[in-house]
């Protein structure tokens, strides 16, 4: 298949190297040709001349433009291909009605892990999506992770949960270290040593069969320290405050 790809920002690029380790052929076109251009010789991909050029060459356009973007962009060009838009917000009803309402439409939703090749992203399609594209599609999108196929109307709660999650999960991250700095430890090992403990403990509940109250019992000694901090964690309402911080995402993508 060949890919086209129209606004090439960091998330896109991070796709870009996923696809490069596929069979699928890739062309970008960015903000203006010379900025396609740019970007092609960093990402050793092809480029088209200008994003009607490149619709007209391509199997599937993948949009990687900034939501506020998309009608400036759409509204001067005729797309008769399939689209795989990444932007927060806009609908796959919404993009029905700034292009062909017959197109097949795809909507993904990747985090900030995509540029690991580890994301984590949301994927839906509208009806008039065969059977075969939306599994090539999700191939696409292994190529940069994990895919969760989701029903669009939990696409917020999705966002909060991978897309956003990620900053709060390095908040925490950054506490634990500060934390080891406060008892003595430098600030790059205490990093260090917070980072791997969470990517293992992260492994060990995919990997296992335990669910998180499991591990949590197998940590913490009757009496012990475990169980001490565990408490003064729910004293000042680490569990709430998770919550309450998701509610204050979704809340804010609804208003996108």
């Amino acid at each position: 298949m060949k890919i086209g790809i129209i606004g090439v920002g960091k998330m896109a690029s991070a796709i870009i190297q996923g696809l490069k380790t596929t069979d699928h052929e890739v062309i970008i076109s960015g903000s203006s040709l010379a900025r396609s251009k740019e970007i092609a010789e960093q990402l050793e991909v092809a480029y088209a001349q200008s994003h009607q050029d490149l619709i007209d060459s391509v199997d599937l356009v993948i949009l990687g433009i900034k939501p506020q973007m998309f009608e400036k962009v759409l509204a001067p060009l005729s797309i008769d291909k399939p689209i795989l838009s990444m932007a927060a917000g806009i609908t796959l009803e919404r993009l029905a009605s700034m292009s062909k309402q017959d197109l097949p439409l795809i909507r993904i939703m990747p985090n900030i892990n995509a540029q690991i090749l580890k994301s984590s992203t949301a994927i839906c399609a509208n009806e008039h999506v065969s059977d075969d594209l939306f599994t090539e599609a999700k191939a696409i999108v292994e190529s940069f992770g994990t895919a969760f196929v989701i029903a669009e109307k939990d696409f917020d709660t999705f966002t909060a949960l991978a897309g956003s999650s990620p900053a709060y999960i390095y908040l925490f991250i950054e506490a634990l270290a500060k934390a080891g700095v406060k008892y003595g430890l430098p600030k790059d090992q205490a990093l260090a040593i917070v980072a791997q403990t969470v990517m293992a403990s992260s492994q060990n509940l995919i990997e296992g069969s335990d669910t998180p109250h499991d591990l949590i019992d197998k940590i913490c000694s009757p009496g012990g320290t475990t169980i001490a901090g565990l408490l003064d964690l729910e004293k000042t309402g680490l569990t709430a405050s998770v919550i309450s911080s998701i509610d204050a995402t979704i809340e804010k993508a609804k208003q996108l």
